[in-house]
């Protein structure tokens, strides 16, 4: 009846686990139930990720002879029946990844036998209770990821049998309690981002078995003991980063031999470095950024490097932000050919890179930007086979770029501006077919820009500005189909603009200013209708400023000191007087008001005089234009700075009272959208008759304010044409004196993918291809903030209501309050708590994994399912983990049409269904290959848009 009882109260059985549950056999052989072999009473009922729904019956608690309860990974609600703590035999609960609420029972006392309580992944409140204290054969104890408050208690201290103890991602607050020193059993203690602060008790470091200590991303102060490493000889994990401790780093780490993982990040270290990693040599991970080793500026500040060359199984080492200010030992090309993530960014290195770095033959990114390094880069650098980005900028390496770079065919980015490289572009950088990123502004770099650069069709992003390149623009150029960024500007190119350039469709940014480009701006860039920005300013450029810019959505255009003549548009970017500059160009005429220009009239012979005040007014306009020009070359002179980079735009101010006016007072007939942390209104500024969209932040919600400052600073670093465009912000206060914040975007009319897939109001569904169109924006989108991005931005976020569509179905990633930028603090969260939207978090963030691109590429494979199958990740029949994957899993290959939301199957005929089946399968096995549980085995991002451009391509060789 008990059992019976249980399975009355569940409302969703996916899989069917409990079909064998009923009267016509006996209870002891049903789907997951074991029966005790003497008295044939129930002992065990195991029923993990079954996908089960509903309430956990409190008739559980009659069945007085069980030892195991095992329902992880569920979707139980509901909170968790006092009634078992009836149950005095149980040794193993586990509720684990469930949706339970409320508080822990205080009777679980009763269950005087419980060996194993687990009950993380859910959503329980309160505090410990004190009752778990009297459970004296405890061994296993994991209370993870809830919301669980009032500290960790001390009379934990009595559970002398524990061994395992986990608090990860709970508000609990408070210091940790001396009384855990007396756990001497422990193996295992976990309680980071859980708000504690205090130091970390001495008695802890008695735990002398303890394998895995992790206190990370919490307030604790103080030193750790100069024996820590003789006191926990059995650490595997030792994790205490993002915390406020002082001291040093103690050297004794080193007699922890079995390590391996050291995470000390961003956690208040100073002095110098002496740790002996001679002896850790199993250690696979070392991150040690944002500390401050600085040790006085002696020889031997990194002889620590020599050490780490018996740790033949590193993989990842991390000392960006250091603050060592010495030469790189070249024992530094003794590292384990095993290590693929070598940071030395961000310090005040100096000297030569050693050749020896073309020993580590595994890298696949190498990370040197903002040091002091001198000397030529390495021609061994040319030896890293397997390398895919390297970050060298902001140095002051010289000489020439070595031609041995053309040999990295893996090579996705190079960033080398910032420093003082001279010579040629090596023709042979056409040989990194892979190159989607290059970066050589701001250098001493000469001769002709080499056709071979516009071979690298998957080239991005391309910028060799504030350099001394000479010849013409080669009419190549039509081959980057895929560029977004384009900067030749500050250097002594020449000729005419190629018409060939209206063939880089994608432009989204395109600075050619001061140069030496003559003749007319080419009819043929009418094709470039995604230009955000366009700088043509300090030419020889003539001729009429072409009408088709009238319908760009330029935020940005210098058209200054060139030969323009004839009329000034006034449509588009040119009823903005802010947005736009037409300065020295004399024989202008007409445009706006504002810009007080002669009107344009036909021009007539004949022989009348001008008037002497005429010639007064023309001399003197004449002498402030040479005044100011010459004042203007005098400070970029005087600067030995290139002028101010035209993506420092200036933003339209808006006020409260501006906002308020635009939307209707924040009326709700305006109100298109509405989340935890904000509403978005629809609405028209004063001056445009344009609508826009306005996000208001709900500042009482805790953390906003750091959402806030989060978008602020992705948006201030990013532009891309598949990313939504912000117009402005306005941080205030409201006219009752509370502070008000909020963000300006450009509006779009179709709403998100979100209201396409499930709302009831559009009545016309997407199609295939849009739906095909939409993903390749999305990854699109994301390749950039991935592999484009410096530094690399994680967007935290991506569901189909943060993508946003425009008038022509065109995709917009928004949302950017829960961005990251790798390698960076600019933006570190500290807050409990696992970030994202339930259903698209990658299972690895409910673990306690820092975000990671490849969090993002996990949600986008969970988004590109739900667009495909027409089901959210949430929807009943799932539960919140990997179930939509399941179920399309389950579909390859022969019933995926069974699966595919029936909208899209509605479109296609018996003559084409095989064909669009096929299709189907591919763009199911792309999201599955996203979204598969292993970080490490998921597709990259911009394979995942290739390979949709190939199915979209499959797509176009038959009628749908």
């Amino acid at each position: 009846m008990a059992l019976l009882s249980f399975k009355s109260m569940i409302i969703n059985d996916p899989y069917g686990a409990l079909t064998s549950w009923n009267s016509s056999s006996h209870f002891c052989i049903w789907d997951g139930v074991s029966c005790g072999k003497r008295h044939r009473r129930v002992i065990v009922i195991q029923l993990e990720s079954e996908g089960l729904q509903g309430l956990l019956s409190p008739h559980i608690g009659n069945l007085s002879f069980l030892r195991v309860l095992s329902l992880g990974n569920n979707s139980f609600q509901g909170t968790i029946p006092h009634e078992l703590g009836f149950l005095s035999r149980l040794r193993t609960l586990d509720l684990t990844r469930n949706k339970f609420k409320g508080v822990i029972p205080t009777n679980m006392s009763g269950c005087n036998n419980l060996e194993v309580l687990w009950l993380a992944f859910n959503n329980l409140i309160g505090s410990i209770p004190l009752e778990i204290g009297f459970l004296s054969k405890l061994t296993f104890l994991r209370l993870g990821y809830n919301n669980l408050t009032g500290g960790i208690p001390r009379f934990l201290g009595n559970l002398t049998s524990l061994k395992i103890f986990s608090f990860t991602s709970n508000p609990l607050c408070g210091s940790i309690p001396d009384t855990l020193g007396r756990l001497k059993s422990s193996r295992r203690f976990d309680a980071g981002r859980c708000n504690l602060h205090g130091t970390i008790p001495n008695s802890i470091y008695n735990l002398s078995l303890l394998t895995n200590l992790s206190l990370s991303t919490n307030h604790l102060i103080g030193t750790l003991p100069p024996t820590i490493g003789l006191m926990l000889p059995n650490l595997l994990l030792l994790q205490l980063r993002d915390n406020q401790f002082s001291g040093l780093l103690p050297p004794s780490i080193s007699n922890c031999s079995k390590l391996l993982l050291l995470d000390m990040s961003t956690a208040g270290f100073t002095g110098k470095l002496t740790i002996d990693f001679a002896n850790l040599k199993d250690i696979s991970k070392i991150y040690l950024y944002n500390n401050n080793f600085n040790g006085g500026g002696e020889a031997d500040e990194m002889k620590f490097i020599d050490s780490l060359g018996n740790c033949s199984k590193l993989k990842k080492l991390g000392l960006g932000n250091c603050n060592f200010q010495v030469v790189v030992p070249t024992s530094i090309g003794n590292l384990s050919h095993q290590l693929s993530y070598l940071d030395l960014g961000e310090n005040k290195l100096y000297g030569e890179l050693p050749s020896s770095i073309g020993n580590l033959v595994g890298l696949t990114r190498l990370v040197l930007y903002t040091n002091r390094f001198t000397g030529k880069i390495p021609f061994t650098i040319g030896m890293l086979q397997k390398l895919q980005r390297a970050y060298l900028y902001e140095n002051q390496f010289s000489g020439p770029i070595p031609y041995a770079i053309g040999n990295l065919s893996m090579l996705n980015l190079i960033s080398l501006s910032s420093n003082r490289l001279e010579g040629d572009i090596p023709p042979n950088m056409g040989n990194c077919h892979g190159l989607e990123q290059l970066d050589l502004q701001n250098n001493k770099l000469s001769g002709k820009i080499p056709k071979q650069l516009f071979q690298l069709t998957s080239l991005f992003f391309l910028h060799l500005s504030n350099n001394s390149l000479s010849g013409s623009l080669p009419t190549e150029v039509e081959n980057l189909k895929s560029l977004n960024e384009l900067d030749l500007s500050h250097n002594h190119l020449l000729g005419n603009i190629p018409s060939s350039l209206g063939g880089c469709t994608s432009l989204t940014y395109l600075y050619i200013n001061d140069n030496l480009f003559e003749g007319i701006i080419p009819p043929s860039l009418s094709s470039v209708r995604g230009l955000i920005e366009l700088d043509l300013s300090h030419n020889s450029l003539s001729g009429q400023i072409p009408r088709f810019l009238e319908r760009f959505s330029l935020e940005y255009l210098n058209l200054s000191f060139n030969d323009f003549q004839g009329e000034v548009p006034v449509k588009g970017v040119f009823v903005n007087a802010s947005a736009f500059s037409i300065l020295g160009n004399n024989r202008l005429c007409g445009g706006m008001v504002e810009l007080r220009l002669p009107k344009c009239k036909m021009t007539k012979k004949h022989n009348k005089r001008f008037p002497l005040f005429i010639i007064v007014i023309l001399i003197s306009c004449a002498i402030i234009f040479i005044l100011c020009f010459v004042y203007a070359w005098f400070k970029k002179k005087q600067n030995g700075q290139p002028s101010q980079s035209p993506r420092n735009e200036r933003f339209l101010k808006v006020s409260y009272d501006q906002l308020l006016k635009a939307t209707n007072g924040f009326s709700e007939t305006n109100l298109i959208g509405q989340g935890g942390s904000s509403s978005v209104y629809k609405g028209i500024l004063d001056h445009d008759d344009k609508f826009i969209a306005v996000k208001v932040l709900h500042l009482q919600i805790r953390g906003t304010d750091k959402s806030f400052i989060a978008e602020c600073e992705a948006w201030r670093s990013i532009r891309h044409r598949n990313l939504l465009r912000i117009i402005t912000l306005c941080s205030s206060v409201d006219f009752q004196g509370k502070s008000f914040k909020a963000l300006v975007y450009e509006f779009m009319p179709n709403g998100s993918l979100h209201d396409w897939l499930h709302s009831n109001a559009n009545k016309s569904r997407l199609d295939l291809f849009q739906r095909i169109n939409i993903l390749i924006d999305v990854a699109s989108a994301l390749d950039y903030l991935h592999n484009q991005c410096l530094p690399t931005v994680v967007h935290g976020d991506m569901k189909p209501s943060n993508i946003l569509l425009d008038d022509d179905m065109v995709a917009h990633v928004g949302d950017f309050g829960l961005a990251k930028f790798l390698g960076t603090n600019s933006n570190q969260n500290s807050s409990t708590g696992v970030k994202g939207t339930i259903g698209y978090v990658p299972p690895e963030y409910g673990l306690g994994s820092t975000m990671t691109t490849s969090g993002d590429v996990y949600s986008f494979g969970i988004l590109l399912l739900e667009a495909m199958t027409g089901k959210r990740p949430t929807d009943d029949i799932f539960n919140e983990d990997l179930n939509l994957h399941k179920y399309s899993y389950m579909a390859l290959p022969h019933q995926v049409m069974d699966v595919i939301d029936g909208d899209v199957v509605m479109q296609s005929t018996k003559a084409n269904a095989q064909k669009m089946e096929e299709c189907l399968v591919s763009v199911i096995k792309i999201g599955l290959s996203c979204s598969v549980y292993s970080p490490s085995k998921r597709m990259n991002i911009n394979n995942v848009a290739h390979e949709l451009l190939h199915v979209r391509d499959s797509l176009q060789n038959f009628e749908i």
